[in-house]
């Protein structure tokens, strides 16, 4: 609601150059009212420039809970002086009292400081300025092409290995652990982004770029090397994964007891076969379902690998055409990868 690019921003940046200060919630009518002491009614539309003229007055700001309508101007917040408030200047303290006693976002614009301070909830959140935003943002970004680089590498070897069937666990939980990371380092520069509002755009194209297929190869990943392949454990990897904390996705005997193995299995030394679904995924034109039954049929990808073209035939969903596509889709991407991994070296 108050990124750059929408009228409520564009109103507050008003307020800051202009070092008039200002108090402004925003929120149901209804729940407000008990907290509104005086002021004058308007229910008008809103625009930056009336937001502008109006922060001119002593008094708060109500505007409707879309922020489309300005309902009170000059208005005096009365919250509940009982409620504990770390803020010492009383425009801040009663932003952060109003926030907790209401569902209503508050902003409190200083008037010397020229500080923009958001409050939702009890939660604060100073307002950074754009170029410091960008800054970081573009710094993130700087860090996101390293760890996507380091993906990309480390996957291209995983695939080489399912190829030669010599995959151990650890080369699968690498994958999986620069798979998170990439995913991780994404997640804050989705937060810039949201700050950034219309200055975001050009971050988020490169961030979309960035993740093209990251989060496929994961998923594929988890179910080609789960030792519990059923859709429930799936379900719980995939939803754990997000939440392990910084240090256990740095211990792979962590990562791999979230697949099933035991933590203190060597992962060097463990020998793994995949089921096939990262290597199928990336055939062209291959539908998921028809993925499923290949793997459901042959069990691994060395299976399917050896397999001939009548009992990929076989297979429901595959028929004759589609057994040739994937056998050549295999071929061409063992191609593909072998070329890559030359031009690395």
């Amino acid at each position: 609601m108050v990124a750059p690019g929408t009228a409520l921003r564009e109103g507050i940046d008003n307020c800051v150059l202009a070092r008039t200060g200002a108090l402004i919630v925003i929120g149901d009518e209804d729940g407000l009212a008990p907290l509104l002491s005086g002021g004058i009614k308007l229910d008008i539309e809103y625009t930056p420039a009336i937001l502008y003229q109006l922060a001119k007055m002593d008094g708060a700001i109500s505007l409707s809970q879309n922020a489309t309508k300005i309902m009170w101007a000059n208005v005096q917040l009365t919250p509940d002086p009982t409620i504990l408030s770390r803020e010492t200047g009383t425009r801040h303290r009663t932003a952060e009292r109003v926030s907790k006693q209401t569902d209503g976002l508050v902003i409190s614009i200083s008037e010397r400081r020229e500080v923009v301070t958001l409050f939702a909830g009890g939660a604060k959140y100073v307002l950074q300025e754009i170029p410091a935003v960008l800054a970081r943002a573009n710094q993130a970004l700087a860090t996101l092409d390293k760890y996507r680089a380091r993906f990309d590498q480390v996957s291209m070897r995983l695939t080489a290995l399912e190829f030669e069937g010599g995959v151990t666990l650890h080369d699968a939980l690498t994958v999986l652990q620069r798979s998170e990371m990439v995913t991780r380092m994404a997640v804050e520069i989705e937060r810039y982004i949201v700050e950034l509002g219309a200055e975001g755009r050009l971050i988020e194209m490169q961030l979309e770029e960035m993740l093209t297929g990251v989060a496929a190869d994961r998923s594929a990943l988890v179910r080609d090397y789960i030792v519990d392949p059923s859709e429930e454990s799936f379900t719980g990897v995939m939803e754990s994964l997000p939440r392990l904390p910084n240090q256990d996705l740095l211990d792979f005997g962590r990562l791999g007891e979230l697949l099933g193995f035991d933590r203190k299995l060597n992962t060097l030394d463990f020998p793994m076969t995949p089921r096939g679904y990262r290597i199928l995924g990336r055939v062209p034109r291959l539908p998921e379902i028809v993925v499923q039954n290949v793997v459901h049929e042959f069990g691994t990808f060395d299976v399917m690998l050896s397999a001939t073209a009548g009992e990929l035939e076989g297979v429901e969903g595959v028929g004759e055409v589609r057994a040739k596509e994937i056998r050549e889709g295999l071929r061409r991407l063992q191609e593909i990868n072998l070329v890559d991994r030359y031009l690395q070296t």
